[in-house]
């Protein structure tokens, strides 16, 4: 059986050909691999470990299993796929809203490792009836407002947790992680996040020896006289040492909140599949399924032992696009980094010491670009927000999502925000479909533009030069 670990060397090893691209099953000499490895790592660590400390969990942990997930992906897809695994961020407001309600952390990542179950089968359905099932159920107009709802459901975290416990360095972090994101190009513009996070640090530090102590609400909401930039836990740290490993919980109020992500995460691969098999040139259509299935189980993998789920990551097919190189083996050697950045307590220390307020200018932007990313649906797909059928049901499920609007049914259960925003807009739109006249109901493409060669006759919308996925290299190129 082929699992995609065999590589030919390509050229000579050392650098590539101008223009020549090195392929998923190829290699450059193993010591630039590890450092192509190493650069995998840096351009995923500004999400990867700042999604688990927002949503509460270890991050040692969430950088190991980033590496296991990476694994099963690899595997899974046969090598085809160069993708890495890190943590996603699609699940900070859910996990905000089940601590809300008295949930722990096991309560999270129970209710993430039925996402996960949902992925895999999911997967399993787009393997056996194609790709169109997904997105008969889920037209660019849903897809677009669920996503939308789910990132600026966020916006109360930032206003109420992060900003008011640094607000000026949450400010300057925030001009700077905006500058450098417009400013910088290639590959440093796609670790803009990890910049901001290092530049945050910095400042924090300076505004320590210089004005002393800061007297606002620290991270347990209380407002007290403390240090911006605390490292007293990294000195106590171990060098070697694993993470702190639970089981998951299982509660129906919490899966509710978590399982409308599942449309999120099925949207973000296919758009992802689509944009590598675009940069290798090699049609992916048959490894979609697969590819969803994977993600899936490698989250229910990492959530059964207490850490976050996973997703494949932007960051790094820009670092791809940028480079021209595409070899699954540098995936490899990520995941080995990941694995033993996991195993020192040090380096969680220093996550977990990142100061309120630099995360307060960080979330700014990046819930905001998520919810954002559910408009570039919408225009890829050339949606028309005209047409009642579409506008209704989406302005009426994003403002349940992002006001967090509740609906009670009895005194225990209760349905609010991203649950019953996401059930809004999808029974919503297919039930007026039901009901609406035929000339409302004439909306082409039915697939978004970044996705519809996985349909079932592996044709491409008209303008195919237009998709999120062929843009999203553009910009990534140096």
């Amino acid at each position: 059986m082929d699992l995609g670990v065999r590589w030919k060397l390509h050229g000579d090893g050392r650098t590539p050909a101008p223009g020549a691209v090195v392929r998923p099953d190829e290699r450059l000499s193993w010591p630039r691999t590890a450092g192509l490895g190493a650069q995998h790592v840096v351009a995923m660590f500004g999400a990867s470990f700042v999604a688990p400390v927002l949503m509460g969990l270890d991050p040692n942990l969430a950088i190991m299993m980033s590496g296991v997930a990476t694994v099963i992906f690899l595997l899974a897809t046969r090598g085809r796929i160069p993708s890495y695994l890190g943590c996603s961020l699609s699940f900070v407001g859910a996990a905000a809203v089940i601590r809300a309600q008295g949930g722990t952390s096991a309560t999270v990542t129970g209710a993430v490792f039925v996402v996960g179950v949902a992925m895999f089968l999911a997967g399993l359905a787009v393997q056996r009836f194609g790709a169109r099932i997904i997105h008969a159920a889920m037209p660019p107009i849903v897809t677009g407002a669920v996503v939308m709802l789910i990132g600026f459901n966020l916006a109360p975290v930032t206003a109420t947790t992060y900003w008011p416990q640094d607000q000026w360095t949450a400010l300057l972090v925030m001009l700077f992680t905006g500058l450098a994101v417009v400013c910088l190009r290639g590959f440093w513009s796609r670790v803009a996040i990890f910049l901001g996070l290092v530049f945050g640090y910095g400042i924090s530090w300076a505004f320590d020896r210089i004005f002393g102590k800061i007297h606002s609400v620290d991270a347990s909401g209380k407002v007290t006289d403390h240090w911006r930039l605390d490292l007293s836990g990294v000195g106590e740290a171990d060098w070697i040492g694993l993470p702190s490993f639970h089981g998951p919980s299982f509660e129906w109020s919490a899966i509710l909140v978590a399982l409308p992500i599942v449309i999120a995460l099925i949207a973000e691969n296919t758009g992802h599949v689509k944009a590598v098999g675009e940069m290798t040139g090699d049609p992916l259509d048959d490894k979609l399924g697969t590819a969803i299935s994977a993600d899936g189980a490698a989250s229910m993998l990492s959530t059964a032992v207490g850490g976050p789920p996973n997703t494949t990551y932007s960051e790094n097919i820009g670092v791809m696009a940028a480079t021209r190189v595409y070899s699954t083996a540098a995936y490899w050697a990520a995941a080995g980094f990941a694995l033993l950045f996991g195993i020192c307590p040090k380096f969680g220390a220093i996550v977990a010491a990142i100061p309120g307020g630099v995360l307060g200018g960080i979330t700014v932007i990046l819930y905001g670009l998520i919810g954002l990313l559910g408009a570039q649906i919408w225009i890829n797909a050339k949606v028309d927000l005209r047409n009642p059928l579409n506008l209704v049901p989406a302005a009426a499920g994003i403002i349940i999502g992002v006001g967090n609007v509740t609906m009670k049914f009895t005194d225990t259960f209760s349905l609010s925000g991203i649950a019953l925003g996401t059930l809004v807009v999808i029974i919503g739109y297919h039930t007026l479909r039901v009901f609406a006249p035929a000339h409302l109901k004439k909306q082409e493409p039915l697939l978004d533009e970044g996705t519809s060669s996985y349909s079932e006759g592996g044709e491409n919308s008209e303008d195919g030069k237009d998709s999120k996925a062929a843009e999203g290299v553009r910009r990534a190129e140096p």
